[in-house]
């Protein structure tokens, strides 16, 4: 027989009470990752951080280059001197073990070394407009050396990277320089109409080109082996000079360039474990990646990661912590490294329970203009994105269904440790909806829940201006601290760990449903849909009951029954409160 209304309502209103009851009692206990965080902190160095990210910064850093190589090494040794064992050394009973993987690169490894642009017999002398050592992103990756001399040819500009504009322009033989993407140029001028190479501007909005007007993003051109020929970015200073040049009259450029290609070449990557006491075959994987040449991205979040993978080990060998579950550490190529250490192995996968990517995670925010970030796991603010919730100028993926959401306790787990790490000390912590482009998209593919911890909007964001003086030791600090701590708590969580968790996720979503409810009703009150507004509500609702049930796999060993009541009573009331949201908005 069904409830009646009067029935439900009481039901309503004691599982409210026993709610609020639970509540104060988990105010008054330890936090659930308490004994972690005590743990953890004082103990991470954002000091040791920093010294791998200097480490890096001396590197343009591409797979198979001496440069890459020499970061791997350089983890590798931090790694042993931590009391990690190498992998082909270790006994039976070492848990702490490193191995460096080796695998063939499809293409040659590519380094550059040198470069200049020069106007001929301009009249302010020989200064360059662009010189290697102060614009390390000139050169476009692909580009081949010229002759030790350089290359010396007529200067053309065309207006647009069109075969009408680059036909007009007569380019054969000439240096052909234009706005828009180098990659495009190269193949419309070099490789369809035999110009001898090319520059192009295409510094977005963001980097704050007139402000910043030497900066330089770093690009790509086609790989070419036939034509041998090259690609140079130019900043907003260098092109506005050339564009003064041509003003008055016509302009001969010289360009010197020297880059190694090396093939056959390897790509390294680093993976390091603590194996968990109890539950070997699950793990938490961070990762961070070694290409590029920035020293925020991500020489920052390499650092921060050898660092956690230090103290993590010295408090495994004191005593203090125990993982159940092991921790894994992976160093690499972007995207690919986690992806390769995923698929390989489909029973080391199937234990993968947890991955998070460390990519620009030290930035000097007063500097750089960005914002700590976790990157969430896609939830309905990355269809709706509205209130507090808002994309980073790096972009939305896309327009997103309500299929691909991937309801879970991650996002707001990591955002909790987080925000703990952030009480009195001036950290600041915010969120952005699902957009994509680092490790954490390996783990999603995988069907696996993944985070991002970053940093945004950069105005030096891929630029060679991304250096050592816009790293911050306290943000590499802090970073590194919530990170570590969310690893350890879900390690070793136990029966009342799990249960503090939920509760957790369950304030989480009564706080997210009511924003959405007064959102929708200002939205309401403007004229909008009552029927679409119920079913954003409606949909965040499904979302956090469903992320409550996926709690159930927090608690080493499977939840217990004391978990599971506690999870079915979450989920209920979270129904409750959304019920009680949808009837509150009327047309």
């Amino acid at each position: 027989m069904r409830n009646s209304p009067s029935t439900r309502a009481r039901a309503s209103r004691v599982a409210a009470l026993t709610f609020l009851v639970a509540a104060v009692a988990q105010a008054q206990a330890p936090g659930p990752a308490d004994q972690h965080r005590s743990n953890v902190k004082g103990r991470v160095s954002g000091s040791k951080a920093l010294e791998t990210v200097a480490w890096l910064d001396r590197f343009v850093r591409w797979p198979g280059n001496p440069g890459f190589d020499s970061s791997i090494v350089h983890i590798a040794d931090r790694l042993a001197s931590a009391g990690f064992v190498e992998q082909s050394k270790a006994k039976a009973g070492d848990r702490m073990t490193y191995r460096v993987e080796r695998y063939p690169l499809p293409g040659a490894a590519w380094e550059p070394t040198a470069a200049s642009v020069v106007v001929v017999g301009a009249s302010g002398g020989t200064a360059p407009v662009l010189a290697f050592a102060t614009n390390r992103n000139m050169i476009a990756t692909n580009s081949f050396s010229t002759a030790a001399s350089g290359t010396e040819a007529e200067l053309v500009r065309v207006n647009a990277v069109t075969p009408a504009a680059l036909d007009s322009a007569n380019v054969k033989g000439k240096i052909v320089m234009a706005d828009g993407r180098l990659g495009a140029l190269f193949t419309e001028a070099v490789q369809r109409r035999g110009a001898v190479g090319v520059l192009a501007y295409a510094m977005p909005s963001y980097t704050q080109p007139e402000r910043y007007r030497t900066s330089i993003q770093f690009t790509s051109i086609p790989y070419d082996s036939a034509r041998k020929s090259w690609g140079i970015a130019l900043s907003f200073a260098a092109r506005e000079q050339l564009r003064s040049a041509l003003a008055a009259g016509p302009v001969r450029l010289k360009v010197g360039i020297t880059t190694r290609f090396t093939a056959p070449a390897t790509e390294l990557g680093v993976v390091a474990e603590i194996r968990g006491s109890t539950r070997a075959e699950e793990r938490f994987v961070w990762s961070a990646h070694v290409q590029e040449p920035g020293a925020n991205d991500d020489a920052s979040g390499v650092g921060a990661l050898t660092e956690m993978a230090r103290v993590a080990a010295s408090l495994v060998k004191d005593g203090r912590e125990d993982p159940s579950r092991t921790l894994t550490f992976l160093w690499g190529q972007e995207i690919r490294n986690p992806a390769r250490f995923i698929q390989q192995d489909s029973a080391r996968a199937a234990g993968i329970r947890w991955g998070m990517s460390l990519d620009m995670v030290g930035e000097d925010t007063r500097k750089t203009g960005g914002t700590f970030l976790i990157e969430k796991m896609p939830d309905p603010s990355a269809i709706w994105t509205r209130g507090d919730d808002h994309h980073t100028e790096w972009g939305s993926p896309g327009p997103m269904k309500e299929s691909q959401l991937t309801p879970h306790y991650f996002n707001d787990f990591v955002l909790a440790r987080c925000l703990e790490e952030s009480k009195g000390t001036g950290w600041v912590v915010k969120t952005n909806p699902f957009e994509g482009g680092s490790d954490h998209t390996s783990f999603l593919n995988a069907k696996k829940p993944g985070l991002l911890l970053w940093h945004f909007t950069d105005a030096f964001y891929h630029t060679d201006a991304d250096r050592m003086d816009k790293v911050s030791v306290s943000e590499l600090e802090h970073t590194a601290v919530a990170a570590l701590v969310s690893g350890l708590t879900l390690a070793s969580a136990d029966g009342r760990t799990a249960r503090a968790l939920v509760r957790e996720l369950e304030g989480a979503a009564t706080t997210r449903i009511a924003a959405e409810r007064r959102l929708s009703a200002d939205t309401l009150a403007r004229g909008g849909s009552a029927e679409y507004e119920r079913h954003i509500i409606e949909t965040w609702g499904a979302w956090y009951r469903d992320a409550i049930k996926s709690t159930e796999d927090i608690e080493v060993g499977g939840s217990s029954s004391e978990t599971r009541t506690a999870i079915a009573a979450a989920v209920e009331r979270v129904g409750a409160t959304v019920t009680a949201a949808v009837h509150t908005l009327r047309k």
